[in-house]
């Protein structure tokens, strides 16, 4: 013999923890695909770059020790080909 009140919380505390874990699994779906994303942006944004396997390596391992990362200055002739690729581009 329950008292209809607090039958009537429990109920609805057990709706509310349904709903819960709902938005909980909701919500680790939803952070899956913006980390995807996001990897999928850095990914794009290296591959832009044209660095080689190396380089790559060697910016990664800057990064995890917290070290400068040096980038080698541009040849004349580098910045001659990405002046001729921006005026293609337009």
């Amino acid at each position: 013999m329950v008292n209809p009140k607090i039958q009537k919380l429990s109920t609805e505390i057990e709706r509310l923890k349904t709903k819960i874990s709902e938005y909980q699994a909701r919500l680790r779906k939803l952070e899956r695909q913006k980390t995807i994303m996001e990897n999928d942006q850095i990914v794009a944004l290296f591959r832009s770059q044209k660095i080689s396997d190396a380089e790559l390596s060697e910016v990664m391992s800057s990064i995890r020790n917290g070290t400068p990362i040096t980038v080698p200055a541009q040849t004349k002739n580098e910045m001659e080909d990405n002046t001729y690729e921006d005026d293609t581009q337009e």
